[in-house]
């Protein structure tokens, strides 16, 4: 920025100097003829145009500008307004251009000035263009270079640059390219933007680890010269950002020192892909195939197809001697120039006629004193802003001083032309097709373009890095020397013949099995640390040297915190993360008398108890009438019902069912029961045979209420951990080794020990692997980043080696790596395994009880809804009585007598030698009753006589003469 203040500066003196001591001539006109003036009615509005003629972009916009001019007043007959265009043209340099812009504001006091045609020529003459205020409307100018606050007065008809960067971040992240070189040209166009680019790309997680800047006047062998350093580094993914001639020389350059081969990749910013339809079609084919880009969106249309055509026309007619080496073929510039001039234009109308409005011009000696202030300017430059129209472009519309793009599409060049693979746009990031009412998230994903045609040919998406060709080894910090009892986690050595480290251990295995399944090779070797004793050193310390780039890599047990990773790149955990503590188990075999209840929880035990009164309160209900084995006096009747429904828990149960309801409620029964009691042996044989161990303490708040003693591995930050859960720093002891681990465990806290160490998952493996038979991990484990290898912020080895520890982790080369340095751990005695035999519960048995009690209910059910039935004569009788209490004291006894009809007193009569009384089988037990019609017997048994007895007859009808008459035993009951 200081060089372009200081190039405004020389400028300015230049220009000061030709006025004071020469008087140029004006300059010349464009060869080009402007439209012709209307005989009469609108009046002129000067305009003045700046571009190189001698450029294909200035060749472009002059004739899109006349061509727009031409069909605005064709389309507009009746304009107040006619713009009368005055071209300059400029030598390509600031210089002429700011001299031409001079010329036209001080001699022809122009409203507005189109052009100047590059950024570096219009910074300038924005500032004139403020100055004088005369609204200056560029449709190629597109650096950021200045901001609108600063020169409000100079309008891009045409994208900032900038707006380009979230597309290009976005392609970045799309094919997960972790790091990224800018190749830029130095100056007013190339450099602003790089420091946009560079934030968008941080934004998405891409590192920029150097820039290749190229000067504008840079020799072919200077520009070789720089490639052949990009080679000689590992990053492959360049964003090149400069004008289309440097652009071409650069990929030129890059062909001929093979850069353009498979692997690497090459991303265009506009300024290059907006020109890439006018290149010559043998230089794309020999020096551009698989280069990607990014530029503005303009929509195909047929009015856009018909100015192509006649633009093609119009160009041959104005240049038929035309030899240059680029196709005559209209672009984006040429498309924003059309619509730049139109815009102008419907502005001109909306301010209406006006006249030679300078005011305050001085008389100084130089031109720069005579230059006035527009007193049209402010009102054109607001109509300029805000005019909207549908122009060839899309949507013409300016915010913030620039032209507004919707979108951005991603071309592949393939063969002569570039070929669109996708779109950008801020609201749904990369799509094959636009859609603007879709509903979909931003996108930066891969599956949002179309197949890729890289450099060399290949499909393959490149990997975007290699090793460098100096062929340079990766220096990899290992922490050591180790103590000897974690030797099987990380033994570093130096070899006394060959001088060489070498290094063993599980961690060690971990990282040469990850780079195995990288699918490159990665040459490195090892240093050593130098420190002494396993945690002498500062990991802290072995980090901030691979952030300082002293070392490649760090591979070690280096534990992944929040603060290290501001300063470099972890790779995906290869370890059980978390801190937990090892306490010595005990046998908790237990001998307390009441053991035998601990099979069977409290609930299970309540719930099977009632479910035993339950199944024997329904079969007596089933078998009372009909069986003797369940009749006598009431506490006769209850001690049988308890006696056999617990008799079934060991099937002693002597009283013989007769009924069938009986007999399905007695199996469905004994089968629960069944179950229950080799579940209650299997689980109380285990209580009180096997061995369980269990862990001494089991949580952390309980070690420091008791004021026990902790042990912690020297220098290791789990002391701070301690120390921020509450324990007291008198309490807390460090030690070095797995021995010392398992000699203060030995001891105890009252005897000069500990009572649990706490530590790190993999230290408390490696001392478990020796020590497994006295001791466990117990308590909560507290999440840690785990450990990861260290390399440098945005290495691309990060993302490779996370994949690679992955598939390690996931096969079985792990488990083989595990038991190979911790031993097989799985016989060991592990807390929640063998420790203590849980009781049974009721979840585990409900579905049983639910069978037998939904069985029991509906056969129950079943049977009184026949009694009431078979009784309902009876019962209708009973209903008629005025007291509740003599309505349930007569079905009880109605229930309680025997079913004569049953099979089992049947057969008892029989047996008995008995005949049937007075020839009446439907004879009733009660006089006052009226007969059962189901009833085959019309005997009962009086209490002490062993023969029936013949009952008295009583007619249906005498009861129904007098039902208000209460049956005689309640009658005598109640007297």
């Amino acid at each position: 920025m200081r060089d372009s203040t200081l190039r405004r500066l020389l400028f300015t003196l230049l220009l000061l100097f030709s006025s004071v001591f020469s008087t140029p001539p004006p300059p010349p006109l464009l060869h080009a003829p402007t439209p012709p003036l209307p005989a009469a009615g609108p009046a002129a509005f000067k305009v003045g145009l700046v571009l190189d003629k001698n450029s294909l972009v200035g060749l472009m916009s002059r004739i899109s500008i006349n061509m727009a001019l031409s069909d605005f007043y064709a389309a507009h007959p009746n304009s107040t307004t006619s713009v009368l265009l005055l071209p300059r043209y400029s030598a390509g340099d600031v210089i002429s251009t700011a001299a031409a812009a001079l010329d036209l504001m001080i001699n022809h006091e122009v409203h507005a000035v189109l052009g100047p045609q590059r950024s570096v020529e219009a910074s300038f003459v924005a500032e004139l263009a403020t100055k004088a205020r005369v609204p200056v409307v560029s449709s190629s100018a597109t650096s950021p270079l200045f901001v609108p606050s600063q020169t409000p007065y100079f309008i891009r008809a045409a994208p900032i640059d900038t707006a380009q960067v979230g597309a290009l971040a976005a392609l970045v992240q799309a094919f997960g390219w972790r790091r990224v070189v800018p190749v830029y040209e130095e100056s007013d166009y190339g450099t602003p933007v790089v420091l946009f680019l560079i934030d968008a790309l941080h934004a998405v997680g891409v590192q920029v680890p150097y820039r290749c800047a190229l000067p504008t006047y840079a020799s072919d062998d200077r520009i070789s010269v720089e490639l052949y350093k990009l080679k000689t580094e590992q990053t492959r993914v360049f964003v090149v950002h400069m004008t289309s001639t440097f652009a071409r020389r650069l990929f030129a350059r890059a062909e001929n020192a093979g850069m353009m081969a498979e692997g690497y990749v090459w991303i265009a910013t506009e300024g290059f892909t907006c020109l890439l339809p006018s290149f010559e079609p043998a230089v794309v084919l020999d020096t551009m195939q698989g280069v990607l880009g990014v530029r503005p969106f303009v929509r195909p249309s047929e009015a856009l197809r018909d100015f192509q055509r006649r633009w093609r026309r119009e160009f041959w007619k104005e240049n038929p001697n035309y030899t240059g080496t680029d196709a005559a073929e209209v672009n984006n510039f040429g498309v924003w120039a059309y619509d730049a001039a139109w815009a102008v234009a419907m502005a001109a109308e909306s301010v209406g006629p006006v006249g030679p409005e300078f005011v305050a011009p001085g008389n100084g000696p130089t031109d720069l004193s005579k230059l006035g202030v527009s007193r049209t300017g402010p009102k054109l430059l607001e109509a300029i802003s805000q005019t909207e129209f549908d122009g060839l472009g899309g949507k013409f519309r300016l915010v913030k001083g620039a032209l507004n793009v919707s979108a951005y599409e991603i071309v592949n060049v393939i063969g002569e032309k570039a070929t669109r693979i996708g779109f950008w746009t801020a609201r749904y990031g990369l799509t094959r097709g636009l859609n603007w009412s879709s509903e979909s998230p931003y996108s930066a994903t891969r599956d949002g373009l179309g197949p890729v045609i890289w450099p060399g040919e290949s499909t393959s998406v490149p990997k975007g890095w290699e090793t460098p060709t100096s062929g340079r080894k990766l220096r990899i910090l290992v922490p050591g020397p180790v103590e000897p009892g974690f030797h099987s986690f990380l033994n570093v050595e130096k070899d006394p013949v060959s001088n060489e480290t070498k290094a063993s251990g599980y961690v060690i295995d971990v990282f040469e099995a990850a780079v195995r399944q990288l699918p490159y090779a990665l040459p490195f070797e090892y240093v050593p640390e130098n420190a002494k004793g396993k945690r002498a050193g500062d990991y802290n310390a072995l980090v901030q040297e691979v952030s300082n780039q002293r070392y490649d890599a760090v591979v070690g047990d280096v534990t992944i915190t929040a603060d290290r990773s501001n300063y470099v790149d972890f790779t995906q955990p290869y370890t059980v993360s978390g801190v937990t503590m090892v306490v010595p188990i005990k046998d908790d075999r237990s001998n307390s008398a009441w053991i035998f209840l601990k099979p069977l929880t409290a609930e299970l035990w309540l719930v099977s108890a009632a479910f035993f009164v339950f199944t024997g309160i329904v079969v007596w209900a089933l078998e009372h009438r009909i069986n003797e084995e369940f009749r006598g006096p009431w506490n006769h009747q209850i001690g049988t019902v308890f006696y056999f429904s617990f008799s079934t828990l060991v099937f002693a149960h002597r009283e013989n069912v007769v009924s069938n309801f009986s007999r399905a409620v007695v199996i469905i029964w004994v089968f629960v029961v069944l179950i229950l009691q080799s579940s209650y042996t299997a689980s109380l044989t285990s209580m009180l045979t096997v061995q369980r161990f269990k862990p001494i303490v089991t949580d952390y708040k309980e070690l420091i209420d008791r004021g026990e003693y902790v042990g912690y591995l020297k220098d290791s930050f789990v002391k701070d951990v301690l120390l921020k859960w509450g324990f007291h720093e008198s309490k807390l002891r460090p030690y070095k080794s797995p021995q010392q681990y398992a000699d203060a465990l030995a001891k105890g806290s009252k005897n000069g020990g500990v009572t649990a160490i706490v530590d790190e998952i993999p230290y408390l493996q490696v001392f478990l692997k020796d020590h497994c038979d006295n001791y466990t991990m117990a308590g909560q484990t507290y999440k840690t980043g785990g450990f990861g290898f260290v390399f440098p912020k945005g290495s691309p080895l990060v993302p490779d080696l996370s994949r690679a520890i992955l598939n390690v982790t996931e096969s079985d080369e792990m488990m083989e790596i595990e038991r190979l340095w911790f031993g097989d751990q799985s016989d060991c005695p592990k807390e929640g395994s063998t420790l203590s035999s849980n009781s049974l519960d009721f979840r585990s048995f409900w579905g049983l009880f639910l069978i037998t009690g939904l069985a029991s209910t509906v056969l129950c059910l079943y049977y009184l809804v026949t009694f009431c039935y078979t009784n309902r004569r009876a019962l209708k009788t009973i209903a008629l009585q005025n007291s509740l209490k003599c309505r349930l004291h007569s079905i009880a006894r109605l229930f309680d007598e025997k079913d004569l009809s049953s099979h089992t007193f049947k057969k008892a009569a029989l047996e008995d030698g008995s005949t049937r009384v007075n020839g009446h089988p439907g004879a009733s037990p009660y006089p006052n009753y009226p007969q059962s019609p189901r009833s085959i017997s019309n005997h009962t048994y009086e209490e002490g006589v062993s023969t029936p007895v013949e009952l008295e007859t009583v007619s249906p009808t005498a009861v129904s003469q007098s039902p208000e008459t209460p049956p005689r035993e309640c009658t005598e009951a109640s007297g």
